[in-house]
């Protein structure tokens, strides 16, 4: 392609879009008109894409493309609507698409903690390698600081902090997919570490019945949103390398999407099990009702996924943003 000459020849199209996209109103015809120079634009736009990537030009083509929808479509605010078509559709069909990364990764991570914590528990020398004998005695007498940890602070303040910090977590293990996943797998493997200690120091002192007990209420909600987070991650990070019949730019859009909308949903799961560590927890109540409120709160949870995700999903959501929200797409030549 000679630029010069498709400049030249498409230059008075283009300054006529612009002048269209800045007028308040138009008449029938001159909307008509808009309507076609948006088509063809579009098309310019795509043509120099896929023949003459001038970085300059395509930038330019490119806002006038979107100034020109939004003039076409007409602009559109967020409300209450796509909240409730969020949570009602789009976060469950896009954790049901998802699940054979998500699951996968649980079932792994489960299983290295119980590597993890058998080997802690039965070794002393792993054990004193750790840490010292008199902290971990500290660590796991009653009183102690793993027990201690659930009560230290007002509940109220308790439930923000956990809340922002596995949020924040769930956050960092989604975007780094961006990266081949490598920083969501530094962040699990420390997620990892963390849990199979704790079992195992609390298993080699004849605990583990009070630590499973303070554990599990809002922990199985609490994991299973890291581990959702994790690999969604991951997928992103492979989108990177294998993006399928997509373009690489077309399947990063739509995965980039759809996991950066997870994080509004996620962020509220992690907020129920941070309301479940601070109130449900560290409370009264007999041990098998504190497990009793966490396993239902998980079984919601999985019901929302499995139910609701998989009605949504084979109704054809996959957890992108609405169609009319997204970039048009035109065939591009090979």
């Amino acid at each position: 392609m000679d630029l010069d000459v498709f400049v030249t020849t498409h230059r008075a199209e283009w300054a006529r879009l612009d002048q269209l996209c800045k007028r308040r109103r138009l008449t029938g015809e001159e909307a008509d008109e808009l309507v076609d120079l948006y088509q063809r634009v579009t098309a310019h736009l795509s043509q120099l894409q896929s023949t003459a990537p001038d970085p300059t030009l395509v930038g330019r083509l490119t806002s006038l493309v979107a100034r020109a929808r939004s003039a076409v479509t007409g602009a559109r605010s967020a409300g209450w609507r796509d909240a409730g078509r969020y949570f009602a559709s789009s976060f469950p069909a896009a954790l049901y698409r998802t699940r054979k990364w998500w699951i996968p990764t649980a079932l792994a991570s489960l299983a290295l903690v119980a590597v993890a914590a058998v080997w802690i528990a039965t070794d002393a020398g792993v054990r004193a390698s750790i840490a010292a004998p008199d902290q971990i005695r500290e660590m796991t007498r009653p009183g102690g600081e793993y027990e201690a940890y659930y009560s230290s602070h007002p509940a109220s303040s308790f439930a923000a902090q956990v809340w922002t910090n596995n949020a924040w977590a769930a956050a960092l293990c989604l975007l780094g997919g961006v990266f081949l996943g490598l920083p969501v797998l530094y962040a699990l493997v420390g997620n990892i570490l963390n849990i199979g200690v704790g079992i195992g120091m609390m298993a080699s002192a004849g605990r583990l019945d009070l630590f499973l007990g303070l554990l599990l209420p809002h922990g199985m909600l609490e994991l299973t949103a890291v581990f959702v987070a994790a690999g969604m991650g991951l997928r992103l990070g492979w989108t990177v390398i294998d993006p399928g019949p997509r373009t690489r730019s077309t399947a990063l859009a739509e995965e980039g999407r759809a996991t950066i909308g997870m994080v509004v949903g996620l962020a509220a799961v992690l907020l129920v099990s941070g309301v479940l560590e601070a109130f449900v927890t560290p409370s009264g109540l007999p041990t098998w009702a504190r497990i009793g409120i966490g396993g239902l709160a998980e079984a919601l949870f999985l019901a929302y996924v499995f139910l609701v995700g998989r009605r949504a999903y084979r109704a054809g959501d996959i957890g992108d943003v609405e169609s009319a929200d997204r970039t048009d797409e035109l065939p591009v030549a090979a």
